[in-house]
């Protein structure tokens, strides 16, 4: 124990500092540096690792008491023992409060020099664990807390990419009214939630979206909502949170504004009277009213833009039965008879959807085909025929343009396909022609011969039904036919 230690001896008498270093030096192995006053000491702790000091109580320059509060201010773990030759109670309370480990008096016994450094090592050990320990202890708790703060971005970051994925799902604004309700449910402790449709310009506000914990409420359990509060909100256009509300009900209220203008407030409540908001769950609804804002104003604007390009399309389709009497509603019989099939054949909404669009507009190419050919009321040519095969590809092309309806482009090029292959204009075979332009196919050579055209007249339900049912296999998809026939049967299906 204590090998190698560097001891520091500081006296402003040369004969001690030599006793010193050769008693030490010689019985334990020490390595004892000296130095004549506390300016000098100061200058080797700084270059030296020092493991213990002896220091004489009066120098000049720099006294033992003063050198003592530099080293510990320096380096708190190097115990000081003063030595001096005129003892008093005075010095000895001076040094001990001053940090000083031990007090010896002058002459000192070498002797028990030895058995002084061991004990003084000894509490220093003790000392620097403690230290130790205390120092681990801070940087654990200061990790503790930097945990929680993690912990606590994490779960924040959490809930906001869970508002905007459910908000990223939702495709029109009744579906976003729909998420902010039920996120105020995910998002807070709230008991209930509403989205209310309110301006300036209305006298009362319009509930159009509700949450509610419990789940056996409804609408019809709603008490008196909180007008003043949904109207405030409008006229100061900023986020309200009221703690408690008559000893009861802690309230949110949010507002949702398009370029600036409320349109509508979103309402959180708790009703225990126990529970109460924070500022955390208004920073969240705040958040997810200004996200939800964003998103129906972009679907509010796309649905305006969606819905006029259909009108656009629509005319089109217009234009073109407008120029060929015969064909007066076409499109529109075709749909639902492809519809009706679809449904019955078990097709989800979606595929509902992108048929409901390709039929309404599976013509629209014939837009490019002269009237000539288009009108004419005999039998055409072979050039005349490849012609009027190009409309399919025509259609195609006039939707790609819009860069959108991807599903809708390939159901109308391929609605002239044939299952046996000799369709066009791809020439594609069985289950290589898309699925709903197979029920298209059906639906549109249907109703093609149950009406009027230039070159004949419409032929009766039964023969174009037995007509349909012979070119199974050939022209059409046998599922397709089965299932047509069977609506047709149960009287589904109608001129």
């Amino acid at each position: 124990m204590n090998e190698n230690l560097k001891i520091l001896v500081v006296d402003d008498d040369d004969m001690i500092l030599n006793i010193f270093k050769e008693y030490l030096e010689s019985a334990k192995n020490y390595t004892v540096l000296t130095a004549a006053d506390g300016l000098e000491a100061i200058d080797i702790i700084k270059r030296e690792k020092i493991n213990c000091c002896f220091t004489d109580l009066t120098m000049p320059r720099l006294d033992g008491l003063e050198l003592t509060k530099k080293i510990h201010a320096y380096d708190n773990t190097i115990p000081v023992v003063v030595m001096t030759g005129y003892p008093s109670m005075d010095n000895a309370i001076k040094t001990l409060k001053n940090g000083v480990v031990d007090f010896l008096t002058k002459p000192i016994k070498m002797d028990q020099l030895l058995l002084t450094i061991e004990r003084v090592m000894r509490e220093r050990s003790l000392f620097v664990d403690n230290i130790l320990l205390k120092e681990q202890a801070k940087r654990n708790k200061k990790l503790l807390k930097i945990n929680q703060e993690l912990q606590q971005k994490i779960k924040e970051v959490e809930t906001m990419n869970l508002i905007l994925q459910q908000l990223d799902q939702a495709t029109t604004s009744k579906d976003v009214f729909n998420v902010l309700v039920n996120l105020s449910g995910q998002v807070t402790t709230c008991d209930e939630a509403y989205f209310c449709i309110y301006s300036q310009e209305m006298t009362d506000p319009a509930i159009i979206a509700s949450f509610f914990r419990d789940k056996d409420k409804t609408m019809l359990d709603v008490g008196c909502i909180e007008e003043n509060i949904i109207k405030k909100v409008a006229d100061d256009g900023i986020p309200l949170l009221i703690r408690e509300n008559d000893g009861s009900d802690s309230i949110m209220a949010i507002p949702l504004k398009i370029r600036s203008r409320v349109f509508g407030t979103l309402i959180s409540q708790i009703r225990d009277g126990k529970r109460y908001f924070s500022e955390k769950d208004l920073y969240f609804l705040n958040f997810l009213a200004e996200k939800a804002s964003f998103l129906i104003e972009n679907l509010a604007l796309y649905e305006n833009i969606y819905e006029n390009l259909f009108s656009t399309l629509y005319a089109f389709v217009e234009t073109i039965e407008a120029r060929d009497p015969y064909t007066k509603q076409h499109s529109t019989r075709v749909t639902s008879y492809a519809v009706s099939i679809a449904r019955a054949i078990g097709c989800s909404q979606d595929e509902i959807d992108v048929l409901n669009v390709s039929g309404n507009l599976h013509d629209i190419g014939k837009i490019g085909i002269p009237d000539n050919i288009l009108l004419k009321p005999g039998r055409l040519s072979e050039g005349e025929y490849q012609v009027i095969k190009k409309h399919p590809t025509i259609g195609c092309n006039i939707i790609g343009h819009f860069g959108m309806w991807t599903d809708e482009q390939k159901i109308i090029k391929h609605h002239h396909e044939r299952w046996d292959g000799r369709g066009y204009p791809d020439r594609l075979k069985g289950e290589e022609i898309p699925f709903l332009s197979r029920i298209l196919s059906v639906a549109d050579v249907y109703d093609a011969m149950t009406s009027d055209r230039s070159y004949r007249k419409k032929l009766r339900e039964s023969v174009a039904i037995g007509t349909i049912q012979e070119n199974a296999g050939g022209q059409f998809d046998p599922k397709i036919v089965y299932a047509f026939i069977k609506l047709y049967e149960q009287g589904e299906i109608r001129t």
